[in-house]
C-alpha cells in the first residue's frame, strides 16, 4: 500500500516530486485495476497540483459523491451518464488542500447492498465489502494513498476490515454530505480510507483544516473499554480473535483495558437502526422507487418493498430511543477514553453475492460517534480482519490517537 504520510514527507523534503507521486498511482492503477475493478472512471492524464498539504496525493472518490470532472452514476442504471455541474464540498475540500482527484471508485448501487464486481485484493474469490467497495480495494491494492467512502450502516468500517486498510468514519457531519446521494440523512457519513491510521488522520486534517486531528508522534496510553456487542450475536472465530488480540496488545503496551457491559437502551438502539434507515430511505428514494421502480437495483428494491409499511409513529419512537442511547453512550465514554469493538463478524465472506454483514457497525453510525478501523490479523485465505476504536461525539482526534496506539501495539 502507499502511505500518505510517507509520500507527504518525501514531497516536503524534496525527495519526490508531486507529479512523480501521482505517477506512482497511475502506474499502479494501470497494473492492478483490470484484475481488481476498483475504478469506474480514471483520469490517466491527471497531474499534481503545485501547492497544498495534499499536493501529490492521488484520491479516489466513491461514485455516489458529485464530481464536476467525472460522471456520478451511483452504481445504478437510472443514473448512467449523469454529469453533475459541481463538485461536492468534500471533493472541493480535497482540491483546496492540493489533492488530485484521479478517478471514481465503485459503489454498490445507491450505496445499498446490490454488490459490485470489485474483487478483494487479498483473495479474488472474496468480497471487498460494501458499499464503498472500490475505495477500500483501491487503497488495499496500492493504487491510491487516500480514498473517500460513505457509511450508513457499515460501509466504511466493514470494507476497511475486509481489505486490511485503515479507515475513519468521522463524527456525524464533521464532513458535509451535501452533493452525496442521500440514503438516510440521520446516518449518512463521509469517511476516508488509507494505508494506516496516521494516513487517514493526515487526510482528514487537511480536508477539515483541523491540525489537532494529526496523530502526535507520542500517544499517551488510553483507557480502553472492550465492547463485544452481544446484542448483535456472536462473531466468527476470526472476529473474536481479532478483538482479543488487539485488546491484549494494547494492554501489553500500557493501556488500561476492561470489558464494558452496555445498558439495555444501547441494545435497543442497535435494534431500531433499520427503522430509522428504511423510513428515511423511502423519502430519499421517493423518485427512483416511485417513478423508476423496474430499474431499481433488485436487493434495494426488495428492502424498500418490505419496509414500505413503516409509520411516522414508529420512526419518532426510534428517534426517541436514539436520543436516549446517545446520552447513555456519552456517560459510558466519560469512564474510558475509547471503546474497542468488532469491525466485522470475521474475514470477508467468499463469493461476490454478498458484501458482508454490517451488524457490528450500525449502532455506532446511529450514535454519530467517530470510528476507526485498525487492521489486526490475517485469517485463513490471506484475508484481513480489523477492530474498531470509538471515541465520543466530536472526539475524532482522540479516536485517531488511540487507534494509532493500538496499531503500534499490534506491530510491536
Amino acid at each position: 500500500m502507499i502511505s500518505l504520510a510517507d509520500l507527504k514527507a518525501r514531497i516536503e523534503q524534496g525527495a519526490l516530486s508531486p507529479d512523480a507521486a501521482i505517477g506512482q498511482s497511475q502506474d499502479a492503477i494501470a497494473a492492478q485495476d483490470k484484475a481488481i475493478g476498483a475504478f469506474v472512471r480514471h483520469d490517466a492524464a491527471a497531474r499534481a497540483q503545485s501547492a497544498g498539504p495534499l499536493r501529490g496525493i492521488a484520491v479516489g472518490i466513491k461514485d455516489i459523491i458529485d464530481t464536476a470532472d467525472f460522471p456520478t452514476e451511483m452504481g445504478a442504471a437510472i443514473y448512467r451518464g449523469h454529469q453533475p455541474r459541481a463538485d461536492a464540498p468534500v471533493v472541493m475540500a480535497l482540491k483546496q488542500a492540493g489533492a488530485t482527484i484521479i478517478g471514481k471508485t465503485t459503489t454498490t448501487a445507491f450505496a445499498a447492498n446490490d454488490p459490485t464486481a470489485t474483487l478483494n485484493p487479498h483473495n479474488h474469490a472474496h468480497t471487498p465489502g460494501g458499499s464503498s467497495s472500490g475505495s477500500a480495494a483501491a487503497v488495499a491494492a496500492g493504487m491510491v494513498p487516500l480514498a473517500l467512502g460513505t457509511q450508513t450502516g457499515g460501509s466504511v468500517i466493514r470494507p476497511a476490515s475486509f481489505c486490511g486498510v485503515a479507515a475513519i468514519k468521522p463524527s456525524y457531519r464533521l464532513l458535509p454530505t451535501v452533493g452525496v446521494k442521500c440514503f438516510s440523512w440521520t446516518l449518512d457519513t463521509v469517511g476516508l480510507f488509507g494505508a494506516g491510521v496516521r494516513d487517514v488522520a493526515l487526510g482528514l486534517a487537511a480536508m477539515t483544516r483541523r491540525a489537532d486531528l494529526v496523530v502526535p508522534s507520542q500517544v499517551a496510553a488510553p483507557r480502553i473499554g472492550v465492547v463485544t456487542q452481544a446484542f448483535a450475536g456472536a462473531p466468527e472465530n476470526s472476529g473474536a480473535e481479532a478483538l482479543q488480540k488487539a485488546a491484549r496488545a494494547a494492554e501489553q503496551a500500557g493501556a488500561t483495558v476492561r470489558e464494558l457491559a452496555m445498558p439495555e437502551i444501547i441494545a435497543e438502539a442497535w435494534r431500531i437502526h433499520p427503522v430509522v434507515q428504511e423510513f428515511e430511505a423511502h423519502q430519499s428514494f421517493a423518485w427512483e422507487y416511485g417513478q423508476n421502480y423496474d430499474a431499481m437495483p433488485p436487493l434495494l428494491r426488495g428492502r424498500l418493498d418490505e419496509s414500505k409499511g413503516g409509520t411516522p409513529a414508529e420512526y419518532d419512537a426510534a428517534m426517541d430511543v436514539t436520543l436516549r442511547a446517545r446520552q447513555a453512550l456519552a456517560a459510558i465514554l466519560g469512564e474510558v477514553d475509547v471503546l474497542l469493538t468488532l469491525s466485522a463478524p470475521g474475514a470477508a465472506p467468499s463469493g461476490l453475492a454478498s458484501t458482508g454483514d454490517p451488524r457490528y457497525n450500525r449502532l455506532w453510525t446511529l450514535m454519530g460517534v467517530p470510528c476507526v478501523n485498525v487492521p489486526t490479523l490475517t485469517a485463513e485465505g490471506g484475508l484481513p480482519v480489523g477492530v474498531t476504536v470509538i471515541a465520543g461525539f466530536g472526539d475524532d482526534a482522540k479516536a485517531l490517537a488511540a487507534a494509532s496506539f493500538v496499531e503500534d501495539a499490534l506491530r510491536a
